[in-house]
């Protein structure tokens, strides 16, 4: 169903869809994929299929029975995007966030081409966000297709898992930059450097910056300090929360 979220950048998580596969390499340690597995040995009966994609359609209109406003992450469970969920059913997905109106909805997704393609055809009320994930060079290609959903509100991009350095970001119509390092129990180093050259980046451009965590085996303990600072920036819109969280600046 759906969750208060220990997610840092949001507050609740609402998932129509579960379930994925994998397409790039900062999805080698899925961590909705292990969740999956362990939901599917404790026979929770939303995961009896394990991390194959499926459609949770008595979930389509929850959001519409929480009044309180609330900021909420779209499938933290998979991607609405995945080529097995219908175009259809992705627009059910649209209709109810337009219709829950009190609500700030954040969509992310790896399959920016199949966003690209179905945008036109979709409701984009204000309260819709849209981003992508980019882990590395060779995945910057998906801002271009994140930049052509010009119906959308705020587009913002999640660098995680950082795998590398990202040098010379395109953030020309991003609204917000989220960073993180990979945490579980093989993870992926990340250097500050890398996230310090995203932030001053970010600076530059007049884009909200947030840091995530540093990730690790222990991603507590590593904490999320970067500088002696957090760095909890956002898009303006977020004033609709009810968690009051740190507003930044959209460039």
């Amino acid at each position: 169903m759906s969750t208060n979220s220990r997610i840092e950048w949001t507050e609740a998580t609402w998932n129509p869809v579960t379930g994925c596969t994998k397409i790039s390499p900062g999805c080698r340690f899925c961590y909705a994929e292990v969740m999956a597995k362990r939901l599917l040995a404790m026979r929770q009966p939303r995961y009896k299929n394990g991390f194959k994609v499926t459609l949770q359609d008595d979930l389509l209109e929850l959001p519409l029975k929480w009044k309180r406003p609330k900021v909420i992450f779209v499938n933290s469970m998979s991607d609405l995007f995945h080529q097995d969920v219908p175009a259809s059913y992705i627009r059910q997905v649209f209709e109810t966030m337009q219709r829950a109106e009190q609500h700030t909805f954040q969509v992310l997704t790896k399959r920016s081409e199949r966003l690209r393609e179905l945008a036109p055809a979709l409701p984009w009320p204000g309260n819709v966000w849209i981003g992508v994930s980019v882990e590395d060079q060779r995945r910057m290609n998906r801002i271009a297709d994140l930049c052509a959903v010009r119906q959308a509100a705020v587009r913002f991009l999640s660098c995680e898992p950082l795998l590398e350095a990202l040098p010379s970001i395109p953030l020309l119509g991003m609204d917000w930059v989220i960073v993180g390092g990979e945490s579980g129990r093989k993870p992926r180093p990340m250097q500050a450097e890398w996230v310090r050259d995203i932030r001053d980046q970010c600076q530059r451009a007049g884009v909200p910056f947030f840091f995530k965590q540093w990730g690790g085996t222990n991603k507590k303990k590593a904490g999320r300090l970067l500088d002696e600072r957090t760095w909890d920036e956002m898009p303006p819109p977020v004033q609709r929360s009810t968690k009051q969280l740190p507003l930044g600046r959209v460039g």
